[in-house]
Formats: structure tokens, C-alpha cells, sequence
């Protein structure tokens, strides 16, 4: 089974529509989306219409559990927030209120946005110095909390690794789809970043050696998503992607 494995769209049809060709072209017979699908300040009604007309199989991110669980205060105090609420109604909400937050795809894979104990932890790195460095292969295990699937996916991140650890087990991450780099202060300020405004991805094939995985950079019109976002005055997020920089 070969496996598109995509994840933090954040409502970026644009680089959406070429990952999924490109994945199309490379003839995958399944299509993941590890969540934070639809927040962001580009068009989110655009991308929850493209993924609800696609057999994509799907979980929760922490972004999109912010959108139903936004109190009137969160959205007072965050435009990009309302923009989304106001762009997507009731239909799209519902939508994300029905996705798990982890799924096993069968005994093999395992899927989720975060770690398996929390959506926002970073299975894979560690930022609590400013910069993003891979955990050591225990810390990454004892985040597992004994999940045992040979291969786990994740996301969140935003940055395309591959990791085996000492269990054997395979940890990919396939990158972000829609927004190549971001700036934030939780848990420690740091900056995520790709260094190129491509759209990320992975391909995941099983063979008898073992998983063989491949990450790949689409190119696409990303001008197209960082007008959107300049129409709603996130100079932030202009620059993420235009440059794959933090700020």
C-alpha cells in the first residue's frame, strides 16, 4: 500500500490542490490528513469543500479543535479566528467536531497530529531551547506511551523528518502542506522553518526491507495564497509563505 501522508493544510487550497495531484500522479492508493486543516487566514470554506469531496481519511488537530472550542473572548481577541468562523459556518464545524483525535490505520500504522498523549506536544522535537533539535530516541519512545504500531505519522511541526528509533519503529513527519514556516512563544519562543515556500508531503510504500519513505517539495502558486493573506493583513503569515522563514 502506498500512503500520501499530509498534514497542517491550514485552509491553503492552494497548495492542497498540488499536493494532491502530484500524489495522484505518483499513483498512492491512500490519502491521510493529519489535522490543522482549516485555520488560517486563506480559505478555509475552499479547503473543508475540497477535503469533504475526497475519501481522504482524517483526524483533529490542536487548530481545529480551537475553532469549535473558541470561546466569544478567543474570538474577539483574534481576527484570523473570526475570519475563519465567519468563512465556514455551521456545516464545517460540525465536520471537525467528528474527527478522532488518533487513529490506527490497522496494527501497523498509527496516526496522530501531536504525541499520542496531547495534540500539541511535538513528538519529534524539542524547541525548549529557541531552536527545534530531535529528542532522543528515549524521550521519543517514553512520548509514545506504549504505542507499539511499527510505523507512526505525525504532524503539527511543520518540518519533514524521519526518524527510526531503537524499537524499530518508524516515526514520519510529512511536514506542513499549507504554511512552510511559523514564529510562536508556546511552550518557549522558536520559529519552525522549511527555508523555501514549497508544499510538503510524504509518500509511505511498505516493501519486505521495511518502510521505504519519500518527502517531497511541490511547487505551486504561492503567491496566490499570500495575497489571501494579505487581504486579511497578516504580513506574518505573507512572509511564512513566501519565504519558508520565521520571523
Amino acid at each position: 500500500m502506498k500512503i500520501a501522508a499530509l498534514s497542517d493544510i491550514h485552509s491553503n487550497v492552494f497548495a492542497l490542490h498540488a499536493v494532491v495531484q502530484d500524489a495522484e500522479r505518483r499513483g498512492v492508493d491512500l490519502v491521510v490528513n493529519l489535522g490543522d486543516a482549516l485555520y488560517g487566514p486563506i480559505a478555509p470554506k475552499a479547503t473543508f469543500d475540497y477535503l469533504k469531496k475526497n475519501d481522504f481519511v482524517t483526524i483533529c488537530g490542536n487548530q481545529d479543535r480551537l475553532l469549535f472550542e473558541a470561546t466569544s473572548k478567543d474570538v474577539e481577541s483574534n481576527p484570523t479566528l473570526r475570519f475563519v468562523l465567519d468563512e465556514l459556518g455551521e456545516e464545517p464545524l460540525g465536520w471537525l467536531k467528528t474527527l478522532p483525535f488518533d487513529h490506527h490505520l490497522n496494527e501497523e500504522i498509527y496516526l496522530c497530529h501531536g504525541a499520542p498523549a496531547s495534540d500539541t506536544i511535538y513528538l519529534l522535537e524539542d524547541i525548549e531551547s529557541g531552536v527545534a533539535r530531535v529528542r532522543s530516541d528515549r524521550e521519543i519512545r517514553e512520548l509514545l506511551i506504549g504505542v507499539s504500531s511499527s510505523l507512526v505519522i505525525c504532524g503539527h511541526t511543520h518540518l519533514p523528518r524521519t526518524v527510526m528509533l531503537s524499537s524499530e519503529q518508524v516515526v514520519v513527519n510529512p511536514g506542513s502542506v499549507g504554511l512552510p514556516a511559523y514564529t510562536d512563544d508556546e511552550p518557549a519562543p522558536h520559529s519552525m522553518e522549511n527555508f523555501c515556500p514549497h508544499a510538503s508531503y510524504a509518500i509511505i510504500e511498505s516493501s519486505q526491507a521495511g518502510w521505504g519513505i519519500e518527502h517531497i517539495k511541490v511547487a505551486y502558486d504561492f503567491q496566490e495564497a499570500a495575497r489571501a493573506a494579505a487581504s486579511l493583513e497578516r504580513d506574518d503569515w505573507v512572509h511564512f509563505l513566501t519565504t519558508g522563514r520565521g520571523l
